[in-house]
Protein backbone atom coordinates (compact mmCIF):
# COMPACT_ATOMS: atom_id res chain seq x y z
CA UNK A 1 0.00 0.00 0.00
CA UNK A 2 1.55 3.39 -0.70
CA UNK A 3 2.22 5.77 2.03
CA UNK A 4 -0.08 8.26 2.65
CA UNK A 5 0.79 11.77 1.97
CA UNK A 6 2.37 14.15 4.69
CA UNK A 7 0.25 17.53 5.40
CA UNK A 8 1.54 20.80 6.08
CA UNK A 9 -0.77 23.01 6.90
CA UNK A 10 0.77 26.31 7.27
CA UNK A 11 -2.46 29.09 8.90
CA UNK A 12 -1.43 32.69 9.29
CA UNK A 13 -3.54 34.77 11.32
CA UNK A 14 -5.50 37.45 10.25
CA UNK A 15 -4.67 37.62 6.68
CA UNK A 16 -7.23 38.85 3.87
CA UNK A 17 -7.55 37.61 0.64
CA UNK A 18 -5.97 40.22 -1.51
CA UNK A 19 -2.20 40.07 -0.06
CA UNK A 20 -0.65 37.70 -2.56
CA UNK A 21 0.83 38.99 -5.28
CA UNK A 22 -0.05 36.00 -8.28
CA UNK A 23 -3.20 36.52 -7.20
CA UNK A 24 -3.38 40.29 -8.74
CA UNK A 25 -1.82 42.67 -5.64
CA UNK A 26 1.42 44.50 -7.42
CA UNK A 27 2.00 45.98 -3.68
CA UNK A 28 2.80 42.83 -2.19
CA UNK A 29 5.79 40.46 -2.72
CA UNK A 30 5.16 36.84 -2.34
CA UNK A 31 7.71 34.97 -4.35
CA UNK A 32 6.92 31.79 -2.22
CA UNK A 33 3.27 32.09 -2.47
CA UNK A 34 3.53 32.86 -5.88
CA UNK A 35 5.15 29.81 -6.47
CA UNK A 36 2.81 27.73 -4.73
CA UNK A 37 0.07 29.31 -6.60
CA UNK A 38 1.81 28.53 -9.67
CA UNK A 39 2.14 24.65 -8.68
CA UNK A 40 -1.40 24.50 -7.31
CA UNK A 41 -4.71 25.42 -7.03
CA UNK A 42 -5.29 28.54 -5.37
CA UNK A 43 -9.61 29.09 -4.45
CA UNK A 44 -9.75 32.76 -5.24
CA UNK A 45 -13.65 32.44 -3.30
CA UNK A 46 -13.05 31.24 0.33
CA UNK A 47 -15.03 32.10 3.34
CA UNK A 48 -14.31 31.45 6.85
CA UNK A 49 -17.07 30.60 9.36
CA UNK A 50 -16.66 33.56 11.38
CA UNK A 51 -14.18 36.57 10.82
CA UNK A 52 -12.98 36.27 14.25
CA UNK A 53 -10.43 33.87 15.76
CA UNK A 54 -12.08 30.96 18.11
CA UNK A 55 -15.55 30.18 16.25
CA UNK A 56 -13.13 30.18 13.22
CA UNK A 57 -10.98 28.22 14.20
CA UNK A 58 -13.07 25.54 15.88
CA UNK A 59 -14.71 25.45 13.19
CA UNK A 60 -12.01 24.39 10.52
CA UNK A 61 -11.14 21.82 13.35
CA UNK A 62 -14.11 20.28 13.73
CA UNK A 63 -15.53 20.45 10.13
CA UNK A 64 -18.79 22.07 11.56
CA UNK A 65 -19.72 25.55 12.08
CA UNK A 66 -19.21 27.41 15.09
CA UNK A 67 -23.59 27.43 16.33
CA UNK A 68 -23.41 23.93 15.81
CA UNK A 69 -20.56 22.86 18.30
CA UNK A 70 -21.58 25.92 20.53
CA UNK A 71 -18.08 27.28 20.35
CA UNK A 72 -18.27 30.95 18.84
CA UNK A 73 -16.32 33.03 21.68
CA UNK A 74 -13.04 34.67 22.19
CA UNK A 75 -12.11 34.51 25.95
CA UNK A 76 -14.31 31.36 25.97
CA UNK A 77 -12.83 28.98 29.50
CA UNK A 78 -13.39 25.84 28.24
CA UNK A 79 -14.90 24.22 24.70
CA UNK A 80 -17.56 21.91 26.01
CA UNK A 81 -17.97 18.43 24.49
CA UNK A 82 -16.15 19.45 21.66
CA UNK A 83 -16.58 16.78 18.81
CA UNK A 84 -13.28 14.99 17.43
CA UNK A 85 -10.84 17.68 15.91
CA UNK A 86 -9.57 16.92 12.42
CA UNK A 87 -6.00 16.54 14.34
CA UNK A 88 -7.30 13.55 16.12
CA UNK A 89 -9.09 12.05 13.68
CA UNK A 90 -5.52 12.40 11.91
CA UNK A 91 -3.42 10.79 14.84
CA UNK A 92 -5.70 7.87 15.37
CA UNK A 93 -5.45 7.20 11.61
CA UNK A 94 -1.75 7.10 11.81
CA UNK A 95 -0.71 10.60 11.18
CA UNK A 96 2.18 11.58 13.58
CA UNK A 97 0.89 15.39 14.46
CA UNK A 98 2.50 18.00 15.10
CA UNK A 99 1.31 21.35 15.67
CA UNK A 100 3.23 24.80 16.54
CA UNK A 101 2.55 28.55 17.61
CA UNK A 102 -1.67 29.40 17.89
CA UNK A 103 -4.39 27.17 18.71
CA UNK A 104 -6.97 29.49 20.68
CA UNK A 105 -9.75 26.45 20.83
CA UNK A 106 -10.15 28.17 24.52
CA UNK A 107 -8.69 31.17 25.70
CA UNK A 108 -5.41 31.79 26.51
CA UNK A 109 -5.87 34.72 28.62
CA UNK A 110 -4.17 35.21 32.00
CA UNK A 111 -2.74 31.59 31.57
CA UNK A 112 -1.34 29.23 28.52
CA UNK A 113 -4.49 27.12 26.80
CA UNK A 114 -5.07 24.31 28.51
CA UNK A 115 -4.87 21.00 26.11
CA UNK A 116 -7.63 19.06 24.85
CA UNK A 117 -7.51 15.59 22.98
CA UNK A 118 -5.53 17.07 19.84
CA UNK A 119 -3.87 14.24 18.80
CA UNK A 120 -0.88 16.03 18.60
CA UNK A 121 2.21 14.94 19.68
CA UNK A 122 4.62 17.79 19.13
CA UNK A 123 3.21 20.74 20.68
CA UNK A 124 5.30 23.67 20.58
CA UNK A 125 2.38 26.62 22.18
CA UNK A 126 2.62 30.66 21.36
CA UNK A 127 -0.63 32.00 21.72
CA UNK A 128 0.94 35.51 20.85
CA UNK A 129 4.67 36.94 20.84
CA UNK A 130 4.22 38.37 24.30
CA UNK A 131 5.82 37.35 27.13
CA UNK A 132 2.44 36.71 28.97
CA UNK A 133 3.02 33.75 31.19
CA UNK A 134 6.14 32.47 33.67
CA UNK A 135 5.96 29.37 31.87
CA UNK A 136 4.27 27.15 29.05
CA UNK A 137 5.18 29.96 26.56
CA UNK A 138 7.57 28.17 24.44
CA UNK A 139 8.26 31.01 22.00
CA UNK A 140 9.06 33.02 24.82
CA UNK A 141 10.68 30.60 26.24
CA UNK A 142 12.74 30.07 23.28
CA UNK A 143 13.86 34.42 22.88
CA UNK A 144 14.34 34.28 26.75
CA UNK A 145 17.22 31.29 26.26
CA UNK A 146 18.60 33.52 23.25
CA UNK A 147 19.06 36.55 25.27
CA UNK A 148 15.93 38.29 24.18
CA UNK A 149 13.12 40.69 26.11
CA UNK A 150 10.00 40.41 24.01
CA UNK A 151 8.55 43.32 25.51
CA UNK A 152 11.54 45.90 24.85
CA UNK A 153 11.72 44.56 21.80
CA UNK A 154 8.15 45.09 20.99
CA UNK A 155 8.60 48.25 22.20
CA UNK A 156 11.88 49.33 20.40
CA UNK A 157 12.53 51.56 17.40
CA UNK A 158 13.49 48.70 15.25
CA UNK A 159 10.94 45.86 16.89
CA UNK A 160 11.62 42.41 17.49
CA UNK A 161 13.97 41.24 14.70
CA UNK A 162 13.97 38.56 12.39
CA UNK A 163 16.23 36.49 14.05
CA UNK A 164 14.14 36.59 17.54
CA UNK A 165 10.55 36.64 15.89
CA UNK A 166 7.95 34.39 16.33
CA UNK A 167 7.43 33.78 12.36
CA UNK A 168 10.60 32.78 12.36
CA UNK A 169 10.65 30.76 15.80
CA UNK A 170 7.56 28.91 13.74
CA UNK A 171 10.03 28.04 11.06
CA UNK A 172 12.83 26.72 13.18
CA UNK A 173 9.98 24.48 15.04
CA UNK A 174 8.80 23.33 11.54
CA UNK A 175 12.28 22.33 10.13
CA UNK A 176 13.01 20.27 13.85
CA UNK A 177 10.03 18.44 13.00
CA UNK A 178 10.27 17.97 9.65
CA UNK A 179 14.25 16.15 10.47
CA UNK A 180 12.92 14.81 13.30
CA UNK A 181 11.18 11.88 11.28
CA UNK A 182 10.93 9.42 14.43
CA UNK A 183 9.06 6.93 12.18
CA UNK A 184 10.10 7.20 8.28
CA UNK A 185 7.52 4.96 7.28
CA UNK A 186 4.63 7.00 8.76
CA UNK A 187 2.83 10.22 7.41
CA UNK A 188 2.93 13.33 9.44
CA UNK A 189 0.50 16.40 9.54
CA UNK A 190 2.07 19.38 10.73
CA UNK A 191 -0.01 22.86 11.67
CA UNK A 192 1.91 25.88 11.72
CA UNK A 193 0.24 28.60 13.17
CA UNK A 194 1.80 31.77 13.26
CA UNK A 195 0.33 34.92 14.90
CA UNK A 196 1.16 37.22 11.83
CA UNK A 197 -0.23 39.61 10.17
CA UNK A 198 -2.72 39.98 13.10
CA UNK A 199 -2.13 43.65 14.61
CA UNK A 200 -0.29 45.22 16.26
CA UNK A 201 0.87 46.10 12.71
CA UNK A 202 4.82 45.89 14.26
CA UNK A 203 6.93 44.26 11.61
CA UNK A 204 11.00 44.08 12.27
CA UNK A 205 11.94 47.72 10.70
CA UNK A 206 14.36 45.89 8.09
CA UNK A 207 10.88 44.54 6.43
CA UNK A 208 8.73 47.65 7.57
CA UNK A 209 11.59 49.38 5.37
CA UNK A 210 10.75 47.48 2.49
CA UNK A 211 7.05 49.32 1.99
CA UNK A 212 6.98 52.59 1.10
CA UNK A 213 3.60 54.15 2.41
CA UNK A 214 3.64 56.57 -0.39
CA UNK A 215 3.13 53.98 -2.76
CA UNK A 216 0.65 51.81 -1.64
CA UNK A 217 -2.84 51.74 -2.96
CA UNK A 218 -4.84 52.59 0.30
CA UNK A 219 -8.05 51.10 1.66
CA UNK A 220 -11.02 50.67 -0.07
CA UNK A 221 -13.11 53.68 1.02
CA UNK A 222 -15.50 56.33 0.33
CA UNK A 223 -17.56 59.29 2.89
CA UNK A 224 -20.57 57.18 2.85
CA UNK A 225 -19.19 54.63 4.55
CA UNK A 226 -19.02 57.07 7.13
CA UNK A 227 -22.66 57.41 7.54
CA UNK A 228 -23.52 53.97 6.86
CA UNK A 229 -21.18 52.68 9.79
CA UNK A 230 -22.85 55.44 11.99
CA UNK A 231 -25.65 53.20 11.47
CA UNK A 232 -24.16 50.07 12.82
CA UNK A 233 -22.14 51.31 15.53
CA UNK A 234 -24.01 49.64 18.33
CA UNK A 235 -22.72 46.66 16.84
CA UNK A 236 -19.16 45.79 18.11
CA UNK A 237 -15.93 46.22 16.33
CA UNK A 238 -12.62 46.90 17.70
CA UNK A 239 -12.26 50.36 15.99
CA UNK A 240 -14.64 53.52 15.48
CA UNK A 241 -15.07 53.81 11.55
CA UNK A 242 -12.74 57.17 10.66
CA UNK A 243 -11.41 58.53 7.55
CA UNK A 244 -8.00 56.58 6.81
CA UNK A 245 -6.46 59.42 6.55
CA UNK A 246 -6.57 59.82 10.34
CA UNK A 247 -5.15 56.31 11.25
CA UNK A 248 -2.54 56.95 8.56
CA UNK A 249 -4.46 53.88 6.02
CA UNK A 250 -1.58 53.88 3.65
CA UNK A 251 1.03 53.33 6.47
CA UNK A 252 -1.82 50.55 7.82
CA UNK A 253 -1.27 48.70 4.50
CA UNK A 254 2.60 49.03 4.25
CA UNK A 255 3.35 47.64 7.77
CA UNK A 256 0.85 45.11 7.31
CA UNK A 257 2.30 43.56 3.21
CA UNK A 258 5.99 44.27 5.32
CA UNK A 259 4.58 41.16 7.79
CA UNK A 260 3.32 38.94 4.91
CA UNK A 261 6.51 39.18 3.14
CA UNK A 262 8.27 37.81 6.37
CA UNK A 263 6.21 34.84 6.33
CA UNK A 264 6.61 34.33 2.72
CA UNK A 265 10.50 34.58 3.23
CA UNK A 266 10.22 32.20 6.50
CA UNK A 267 7.89 29.99 4.46
CA UNK A 268 10.22 29.54 1.79
CA UNK A 269 13.11 28.21 4.43
CA UNK A 270 10.08 25.33 5.36
CA UNK A 271 9.93 24.57 1.64
CA UNK A 272 13.43 24.34 0.55
CA UNK A 273 14.08 21.84 3.60
CA UNK A 274 11.20 19.92 2.12
CA UNK A 275 12.80 19.98 -1.22
CA UNK A 276 16.12 18.71 0.54
CA UNK A 277 15.17 15.83 2.94
CA UNK A 278 13.29 14.80 -0.32
CA UNK A 279 10.12 14.99 1.47
CA UNK A 280 8.21 17.54 -1.07
CA UNK A 281 6.59 15.13 -3.33
CA UNK A 282 5.12 13.28 -0.88
CA UNK A 283 3.93 16.25 1.34
CA UNK A 284 0.72 18.48 0.20
CA UNK A 285 1.26 21.72 1.29
CA UNK A 286 -1.89 23.62 2.62
CA UNK A 287 -1.71 27.86 2.79
CA UNK A 288 -5.00 29.49 4.19
CA UNK A 289 -5.72 31.94 7.37
CA UNK A 290 -8.25 32.13 10.15
CA UNK A 291 -10.40 35.10 9.12
CA UNK A 292 -9.21 38.39 7.21
CA UNK A 293 -8.81 42.11 7.87
CA UNK A 294 -10.57 44.98 7.55
CA UNK A 295 -7.19 47.33 7.17
CA UNK A 296 -9.66 50.32 6.81
CA UNK A 297 -11.52 49.39 4.27
CA UNK A 298 -14.90 51.45 5.54
CA UNK A 299 -13.02 53.46 8.12
CA UNK A 300 -11.98 50.57 9.62
CA UNK A 301 -9.53 48.77 11.41
CA UNK A 302 -8.74 45.00 13.01
CA UNK A 303 -11.93 43.10 13.39
CA UNK A 304 -15.40 42.43 14.84
CA UNK A 305 -19.17 41.98 13.87
CA UNK A 306 -18.98 42.28 10.26
CA UNK A 307 -18.59 41.05 6.90
CA UNK A 308 -16.87 42.38 4.42
CA UNK A 309 -14.89 40.82 1.98
CA UNK A 310 -11.54 41.66 3.39
CA UNK A 311 -12.73 40.28 6.92
CA UNK A 312 -14.16 36.89 5.60
CA UNK A 313 -12.66 35.59 2.39
CA UNK A 314 -9.57 34.34 2.91
CA UNK A 315 -5.96 32.70 0.94
CA UNK A 316 -6.87 29.18 0.80
CA UNK A 317 -4.01 27.18 -2.12
CA UNK A 318 -3.55 23.61 -2.09
CA UNK A 319 -0.59 22.21 -3.47
CA UNK A 320 1.11 18.64 -4.87
CA UNK A 321 2.43 18.89 -7.48
CA UNK A 322 1.88 15.35 -9.84
CA UNK A 323 -0.80 14.34 -7.94
CA UNK A 324 -2.85 17.94 -8.55
CA UNK A 325 -3.52 20.17 -11.08
CA UNK A 326 -1.04 22.92 -11.51
CA UNK A 327 -1.94 27.02 -11.91
CA UNK A 328 -5.34 26.43 -11.71
CA UNK A 329 -7.15 29.72 -10.33
CA UNK A 330 -10.92 28.27 -8.90
CA UNK A 331 -13.66 30.88 -8.34
CA UNK A 332 -16.21 28.17 -6.98
CA UNK A 333 -17.45 29.59 -3.54
CA UNK A 334 -15.80 27.24 -0.52
CA UNK A 335 -15.54 27.25 3.06
CA UNK A 336 -12.59 26.47 5.21
CA UNK A 337 -14.53 23.54 6.83
CA UNK A 338 -14.82 22.31 3.15
CA UNK A 339 -10.53 22.60 3.33
CA UNK A 340 -11.19 20.24 6.83
CA UNK A 341 -12.80 17.36 4.60
CA UNK A 342 -10.80 17.27 2.00
CA UNK A 343 -7.48 17.19 4.55
CA UNK A 344 -9.67 14.11 6.13
CA UNK A 345 -10.13 12.87 2.38
CA UNK A 346 -6.76 13.54 1.51
CA UNK A 347 -5.44 10.81 4.30
CA UNK A 348 -7.84 8.02 3.46
CA UNK A 349 -9.70 8.98 7.05
CA UNK A 350 -14.00 8.61 6.67
CA UNK A 351 -15.61 11.59 7.55
CA UNK A 352 -18.17 11.89 10.46
CA UNK A 353 -21.38 11.67 10.02
CA UNK A 354 -21.77 15.20 11.73
CA UNK A 355 -18.99 16.58 9.54
CA UNK A 356 -20.65 19.78 7.57
CA UNK A 357 -17.52 20.78 5.10
CA UNK A 358 -17.68 19.13 2.23
CA UNK A 359 -14.07 17.64 0.11
CA UNK A 360 -12.26 19.68 -2.54
CA UNK A 361 -10.36 16.99 -3.90
CA UNK A 362 -12.61 16.31 -7.27
CA UNK A 363 -11.48 19.98 -7.70
CA UNK A 364 -7.49 19.00 -6.70
CA UNK A 365 -7.54 16.16 -8.63
CA UNK A 366 -9.07 17.66 -12.02
CA UNK A 367 -12.36 15.55 -12.08
CA UNK A 368 -15.13 17.68 -11.45
CA UNK A 369 -15.76 21.99 -13.01
CA UNK A 370 -13.51 23.72 -10.86
CA UNK A 371 -15.60 26.64 -11.28
CA UNK A 372 -18.71 25.58 -8.56
CA UNK A 373 -18.78 23.97 -5.24
CA UNK A 374 -21.53 25.36 -3.17
CA UNK A 375 -24.46 27.72 -4.08
CA UNK A 376 -23.84 29.57 -1.09
CA UNK A 377 -21.17 30.31 2.22
CA UNK A 378 -22.25 31.46 5.12
CA UNK A 379 -20.17 32.92 8.11
CA UNK A 380 -21.02 33.95 11.96
CA UNK A 381 -21.36 35.90 15.03
CA UNK A 382 -22.83 35.23 18.33
CA UNK A 383 -22.15 37.65 20.93
CA UNK A 384 -18.00 36.63 20.71
CA UNK A 385 -16.46 38.76 22.93
CA UNK A 386 -18.01 40.20 25.66
CA UNK A 387 -20.66 38.79 28.34
CA UNK A 388 -22.79 42.13 27.74
CA UNK A 389 -23.52 42.50 24.82
CA UNK A 390 -26.07 41.28 22.03
CA UNK A 391 -24.45 40.92 18.55
CA UNK A 392 -25.78 37.85 16.47
CA UNK A 393 -25.23 38.31 13.10
CA UNK A 394 -25.26 35.88 10.40
CA UNK A 395 -23.93 36.25 6.48
CA UNK A 396 -25.18 34.44 3.50
CA UNK A 397 -23.69 35.20 0.52
CA UNK A 398 -24.26 33.12 -3.07
CA UNK A 399 -23.02 33.50 -6.30
CA UNK A 400 -23.89 37.40 -6.82
CA UNK A 401 -24.91 38.64 -3.80
CA UNK A 402 -24.36 39.06 0.22
CA UNK A 403 -27.05 39.41 2.87
CA UNK A 404 -25.75 40.44 6.54
CA UNK A 405 -28.47 40.06 9.35
CA UNK A 406 -27.90 41.54 12.51
CA UNK A 407 -30.53 39.93 13.91
CA UNK A 408 -29.82 41.25 17.62
CA UNK A 409 -30.33 44.95 16.58
CA UNK A 410 -33.03 44.54 13.81
CA UNK A 411 -30.77 46.04 10.75
CA UNK A 412 -28.95 44.17 7.70
CA UNK A 413 -27.01 45.28 4.83
CA UNK A 414 -27.50 43.49 1.00
CA UNK A 415 -24.49 44.03 -1.52
CA UNK A 416 -24.89 43.47 -5.51
CA UNK A 417 -21.47 41.89 -5.53
CA UNK A 418 -21.23 41.73 -9.68
CA UNK A 419 -21.99 45.06 -9.60
CA UNK A 420 -20.29 46.75 -6.29
CA UNK A 421 -17.20 44.07 -5.52
CA UNK A 422 -16.21 46.12 -2.45
CA UNK A 423 -19.72 46.61 -0.80
CA UNK A 424 -20.09 50.41 -0.87
CA UNK A 425 -24.25 50.32 -1.77
CA UNK A 426 -25.99 49.23 0.81
CA UNK A 427 -29.34 47.85 -0.64
CA UNK A 428 -31.13 46.85 2.38
CA UNK A 429 -33.46 49.52 2.42
CA UNK A 430 -33.92 50.03 -1.36
CA UNK A 431 -37.28 49.44 -2.44
CA UNK A 432 -36.63 47.77 -5.74
CA UNK A 433 -34.82 45.02 -3.44
CA UNK A 434 -37.16 44.32 -1.38
CA UNK A 435 -38.58 41.17 -2.94
CA UNK A 436 -34.86 40.00 -3.14
CA UNK A 437 -34.42 40.79 0.31
CA UNK A 438 -37.34 38.57 1.54
CA UNK A 439 -35.80 35.73 -0.82
CA UNK A 440 -32.43 35.97 0.55
CA UNK A 441 -33.83 35.80 3.93
CA UNK A 442 -35.21 32.90 3.75
CA UNK A 443 -32.90 31.25 2.06
CA UNK A 444 -30.22 32.67 4.87
CA UNK A 445 -32.89 31.11 7.40
CA UNK A 446 -32.67 27.92 5.68
CA UNK A 447 -28.84 27.72 5.69
CA UNK A 448 -28.35 28.56 9.21
CA UNK A 449 -30.91 27.72 11.27
CA UNK A 450 -32.10 24.37 9.47
CA UNK A 451 -29.44 22.70 8.37
CA UNK A 452 -28.07 23.47 11.92
CA UNK A 453 -31.11 21.24 13.52
CA UNK A 454 -28.74 17.95 15.11
CA UNK A 455 -31.45 15.49 14.88
CA UNK A 456 -29.63 13.44 17.21
CA UNK A 457 -28.23 9.69 16.95
CA UNK A 458 -29.01 7.16 14.13
CA UNK A 459 -32.32 4.93 14.33
CA UNK A 460 -32.51 1.53 15.68
CA UNK A 461 -36.11 1.18 14.27
CA UNK A 462 -38.45 2.53 11.93
CA UNK A 463 -40.91 3.15 14.23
Amino acid sequence: MPLRPNILWYCTDQQRFDTIGALGNPHVSTPTLDRLVRDGVAFTHAYCQSPICTPSRSSFMTGMYPGRIHNTRNGNGVFENPPPLISKLLADSGYDCGLVGKFHLQSAGKRTEPRMDDGYRYWRFSHAPRDDWPEGHDYADWVRERGGDLDALRASEDRVPPELHQTTWVTECALEFINERRAPDKPWMLTLNPYDPHPPFIPPRVYADQFDPAEMPGPHFRLSDLDQQAELRDVFFQSEARHPETFDGKKQQALYYAMIKQIDDQFARILGELERTGQRENTVIIFTSDHGESLGDHGLLWKGCRFYEGLVRVPLIFSHPGHMVSDLRSDALVELIDMSATMLDIADVSVPRDFQGRSLLPILDGSVDPGYNRSFVRSEYFDAVSNDTQDYATMYRNDRYKLVLYHSHGKGELYDLDRDPWEFENLWDNNDYTDLRGHLSLEAFNATMIQDIDPGGPLIAGT
